[in-house]
């Protein structure tokens, strides 16, 4: 097993350096094949586009404070059709950059999202790719598509089949 670091589809180092007291912007956008290699990996038929823009803020003891604003075009397969269809994602989110091991052990949901970064550099890519996961619909439903009614068939039912076998004994 080779030991070479495995690198993300979507890698965008940042010097921590770069970022400067009174913050830095930073667009990223990704290649049509890191776009393949990301669909693979969230197991989407298809990313068509992701982009983001990140607004960085140090803080101290080597947090950042990151506001992101992603957009994306992927490709989602109905949960109920199974028809594939297009979907827009534009999705404004806040995470805190924090040195690895200095994580907090906070469990409310609500707080903000951490992403942990060693040896003096951030990795916007990853944390762009965090957020589009965290985005997409777990239950994707193509526009206008909806459950079959079906109405309840009690003389058909298990349960109505087992009470007739029951009545025969």
């Amino acid at each position: 097993m080779s030991t070479e670091a495995i690198q993300a589809e979507f890698h965008r180092p940042l010097p921590l350096d770069r970022i400067v007291p009174v913050g830095h912007v930073a667009d990223i956008e990704a290649s049509s094949a890191e776009c393949a290699a990301l669909a693979v990996r969230l197991l989407l038929p298809a990313v068509l586009r992701l982009s983001c823009r990140f607004r960085l803020h140090p803080h101290p003891a080597g947090r950042v404070a990151a506001a992101g604003h992603l957009k994306a075009r992927v490709v989602r397969t109905c949960v109920i059709t199974l028809d594939d269809f297009e979907v827009e994602i534009d999705e404004r989110f806040s995470v805190g950059f924090v040195p690895e091991g200095t994580e907090s052990d906070d469990s409310d949901p609500e707080s903000e999202d951490e992403i942990c970064y060693s040896g003096g550099m951030i990795d916007l890519g990853e944390a762009a790719v965090e957020q589009l996961a965290l985005a997409l619909d777990p239950y994707p439903r193509k526009p206008g598509a909806e459950l079959p009614e079906t109405a309840p068939d009690a003389e058909n039912s298990p349960f109505a089949r087992l009470a007739a076998l029951r009545q025969k004994n």
